[in-house]
């Protein structure tokens, strides 16, 4: 692969859809437990847009059951990352989602990797959508 010298053609992410198993509990769990407030629905999708003030998550309802995860055997997302303040933001949000219901706690807060001042957490949201809280990287 050849590295070329351009300027980057998109300016982040727009907004992030995930189809999930259970809309009612998906919109509870972004707001609710992560504070995001609704910003619209399609009922008759159905679908509905949280926002957490800088991203938009547009959860469209399936009705196929959430897959296990296998990082070597499904393709899509791996999972979704979101950037916390600070290791008192990362251990607050730890301790909610430890105890919220349908929530496995995957890699409890560490370390990015060895020897990182990043630190961070995985989870699996209600209906098994990978979700990761990080620290921001330094400077």
């Amino acid at each position: 692969m050849t590295s070329t010298s351009i300027a980057a053609a998109t300016l982040g992410i727009h907004h992030v859809g995930l189809a999930v198993p259970d809309l009612d509990t998906a919109s509870t769990f972004f707001i609710s437990a992560l504070g995001f407030a609704e910003v619209g629905a399609v009922p008759s999708y159905p679908a509905r847009f949280v926002s957490d003030g800088t991203t938009l998550i547009t959860l469209w309802q399936t009705d196929a059951a959430p897959s296990p995860f296998d990082r070597r055997g499904n393709v899509g997302l791996h999972h979704l990352a979101f950037r916390v303040a600070d290791d008192a933001a990362l251990n607050v949000l730890h301790t909610r989602l430890a105890s919220w219901a349908g929530v496995a706690i995957e890699v409890a807060p560490c370390p990015i990797r060895e020897g990182s001042a990043v630190r961070h957490f995985i989870i699996a949201m209600p209906g098994g959508i990978r979700i990761e809280f990080a620290t921001p990287f330094p400077g």
